[in-house]
């Protein structure tokens, strides 16, 4: 969440995408997965942290990097709930209970929702005598460690918000600037899993200074706490923050309007490189089911942040979803990619006026490629060359997983063609697969000739 003045977030054009250029580092994928993993979590570390003023030395640096990936978070972006895109600072605890309530009952939760967090506004605006932060009286009686609790029991883990600076935007409660370790133990004493830590009223000192404490105390805190850094993208997060930080935010505030969507969608698509096991670009929260948008909106909305690796995390209210939300919040194949163990994220491969390809690469040899038709005005037809996504133009067959459609076609070669209707997308999994043919073989008998056919198989890539 950003302060309520409005804050100008980076206004850097976003470059223009090359298919070659991406697929250039990640079509070795396909044949040695292991190998782009080894990539990400131990060549691309020096790089992302290079030049980067930190309190101390470069071995700390790489040692906190070490254990943001030993503590098991992030290995997948999280999935599961905030509160502020829906109810904003009109949270309780009977909501919160009612929540993972409905997370355990809708079904979500058994399909990966896990996260059930708390956004700004749940902390009195003044510390207490020892300088504790103290849940909310009126909202939170029973304190946020019984919310914990009773969270934890339901399979789910909860949540907290705080901010890098001396409140949090709300200027309801404090902020955790000056106050990391105290905090970190504070929230870890709770039992809380995950922190979104904000940048509001941090007094003009730059992030890069600010938010590397909030790490190391919550890696010191006796507890492992995802860590969600969220400065905006103000100062390109994406190229120091996956050194102390399971996610990033790389945009502003998003909001329940589709030029919202797919602006925080293409500013985000530029620091795709940076995006791994360990750390994820994070364009915002999903607004699925909060009423700004269409239903082909917002499929739109779920499938881009599912093929960027994007953090899912609902925004709307749980407890009443219609069967269209449902629905679109628990396609499990389109989940399925968001979750890949690849870990590799999709990204714009091809633009042509408002309908364009977006494609990356999955375990397995396969791709995911989505079209989508920015246009407004009508539905359009929309192809994908194999040479826009990584695979050999001329010689290879795929199967094309609809994930929408549920359905599956064979033996497509070339290219991928689809009417997408207006601000909607179609989403497939391309497997390129092993394609047998027969050869006919003469061999000489006494006095006769006998033909045996003999079949050869080739994997096509």
């Amino acid at each position: 969440m950003m302060a309520m003045v409005p804050r100008s977030s980076s206004s850097r054009a976003i470059s223009s995408t090359s298919a070659a250029g991406f697929f250039s580092l990640t079509r070795p994928c396909y044949h040695h997965e292991l190998l782009l993993l080894l990539v990400f979590l131990v060549l691309q570390v020096p790089p992302r942290i290079a030049g980067i003023a930190t309190t101390g030395s470069g071995q700390d640096t790489l040692s906190v990097r070490r254990s943001l990936l030993s503590n098991g978070l992030a290995l997948t972006p999280q999935m599961g709930w905030n509160s502020w895109n829906h109810f904003a600072c009109n949270i309780s605890e009977k909501l919160i209970m009612e929540t993972a309530d409905a997370m355990v009952s809708s079904g979500i939760a058994k399909l990966g929702y896990k996260y059930v967090n708390l956004d700004d506004c749940w902390a009195e605006l003044k510390r207490d005598s020892k300088g504790n932060m103290v849940p909310k009286a009126s909202a939170f009686p029973s304190g946020i460690k019984s919310l914990a609790d009773y969270v934890h029991s339901k399979g789910l883990k909860l949540g907290i918000y705080s901010d890098a600076g001396t409140q949090t935007c709300s200027l309801t409660m404090p902020g955790s600037l000056g106050h990391e370790d105290q905090d970190a133990k504070t929230f870890a004493s709770w039992g809380i899993d995950y922190l979104k830590y904000d940048n509001c009223e941090n007094n003009g000192t730059s992030p890069k200074q600010r938010y590397p404490k909030m790490s190391k105390a919550l890696l010191n805190s006796g507890r492992s706490i995802f860590f969600s850094l969220c400065e905006w993208g103000q100062e390109d997060p994406a190229t120091w923050a996956p050194k102390i930080a399971n996610s990033w935010r790389t945009t502003g505030d998003i909001r329940d309007e589709w030029e919202s969507m797919v602006s925080n969608a293409d500013q985000n698509d530029r620091w795709a490189a940076y995006a791994g096991p360990g750390g994820w670009n994070d364009p915002d929260m999903l607004e699925v089911g909060n009423g700004g948008m269409t239903n082909e909106e917002y499929r739109s909305h779920f499938s881009i942040w599912a093929l960027a690796k994007a953090p899912l995390l609902i925004g709307c209210d749980v407890r009443s979803l219609d069967k269209t939300t449902l629905e679109l919040l628990s396609n499990e194949e389109v989940i399925a990619v968001n979750q890949d163990k690849l870990g590799v994220q999709g990204k714009k491969v091809k633009k042509r006026g408002d309908h364009e390809v977006w494609a990356g690469p999955l375990s397995g040899k396969r791709v995911a490629v989505l079209l989508w038709n920015r246009s407004g005005l009508s539905p359009a037809n929309i192809t994908a060359h194999w040479s826009d996504i990584g695979l050999h133009p001329s010689s290879t067959l795929v199967r094309a997983r609809d994930l929408w459609a549920h359905s599956t076609e064979a033996a497509i070669k070339r290219k991928l063609t689809v009417e997408v209707d207006k601000h909607g997308v179609k989403m497939f999994v391309l497997t390129p697969y092993k394609r047998r043919h027969r050869s006919l073989r003469a061999t000489q008998g006494k006095g006769n000739t006998k033909q045996k056919t003999s079949e050869s198989t080739s994997v096509l890539t």
